[in-house]
């Protein structure tokens, strides 16, 4: 496993982190708390020491899992969890932030997420929503200042609304965040335009998620393929959403070879080629995908030629797509 600085918190990450949002339980479905438990054991055997999971993730389950495996590990295993909004909205609209973020609730949340880890301070807290309007709002800020001098947190950062990396850069320049959760993968590039660069300049790290683009791009997804009633990707490749995406990862595949075997490799390295990235958090349910997304971190890089052939993938889904 390689580690990666996450910007100016200084802290030594692994480049494949764990996402543990499908541990939740909930809107991703068909394992086992078992199974996530015995999937969260292998990865920090191989190395893993960054997991990023969230109190809306099963209601706190995610993390109750995490902190069941962490507690008893004496690796030591940085933590990221997240505040929900308040108003339960994601992503978030723009309304004032005492809906979203009261100073209250933002102290009760992250007290919350301690109990549930099992620990005294979170590393890094996000704010699970994010509108720029609320960068400089005082109530925000006296929250963060009392909970990092409480020792509750250590840094504070934003999980970016879905394919918009834009609306984070006026509170980056303001100097409160010191690290960025965004989506960025084959077909969502639209980071790379102005967000990457910014944190570069400014030592943010950033959290890469959605390397798989919730599956699309490990080549699992065809047109006849069934999720459970209530799974997340139900909703997610709602439509003709499922043929579009097998359409466009065919031709993908196409490019497999030297540089890459198998898709979700291919995904995997794509994310981590860009030097901006700090790590990439895959959602890993199964001792056998840990795996796989470990070995990833080896050091190899993608080549300039096969970036530009990927290119021609990225894909504008900010409507309906």
């Amino acid at each position: 496993m390689k580690y990666r600085k996450l910007g100016r918190t200084g802290i030594e990450v692994s480049e494949i982190g764990y996402g543990a949002w499908g541990i939740g339980g909930v809107q991703w479905l068909g394992k086992t708390d078992q199974e996530s438990l015995t999937a969260l054991e292998r990865a920090i055997d191989l190395g893993v020491n960054f997991i990023d999971t969230a109190l809306a993730y099963g209601e706190g389950h995610s993390e109750r899992l995490v902190g069941e495996v962490i507690r008893l590990r004496r690796e030591q295993v940085y933590i990221a969890s997240k505040i929900p909004p308040k108003n339960r909205t994601w992503p978030a609209p723009r309304v004032p932030l005492q809906e979203v973020f009261p100073s209250d609730y933002i102290i009760k949340c992250t007290e919350e997420s301690l109990s549930n880890l099992g620990i005294d301070t979170i590393d890094v807290q996000q704010f699970h929503v994010w509108q720029d309007d609320w960068t400089d709002e005082s109530e925000l800020l006296e929250a963060m200042t009392r909970l990092r001098e409480q020792g509750k947190v250590k840094f504070f950062g934003i999980s970016i609304n879905d394919y918009q990396p834009s609306n984070a850069i006026r509170a980056l320049k303001a100097g409160h965040i010191d690290t960025v959760q965004v989506i960025y993968n084959i077909f969502e590039q639209a980071p790379e335009q102005e967000l990457f660069s910014i944190c570069q300049a400014l030592n943010i790290g950033v959290i890469a998620r959605v390397p798989f683009d919730e599956g699309g791009l490990t080549g699992g997804i065809r047109p006849d393929t069934v999720f459970p009633q209530g799974d997340f990707r139900e909703w997610f490749f709602k439509g003709d959403r499922k043929t579009k995406v097998h359409n466009r990862v065919e031709r993908l595949r196409l490019l497999l070879g030297a540089e890459a075997d198998g898709l979700p490799e291919l995904a995997l390295r794509f994310t981590l080629a860009h030097p901006a990235v700090s790590t990439v958090i895959p959602g890993m349910r199964s001792p056998r995908h840990v795996a796989a997304n470990a070995s990833v971190s080896d050091g190899r890089l993608l080549s300039a030629g096969m970036l530009s052939r990927l290119k021609p993938f990225a894909w504008d889904r900010t409507g309906d797509w």
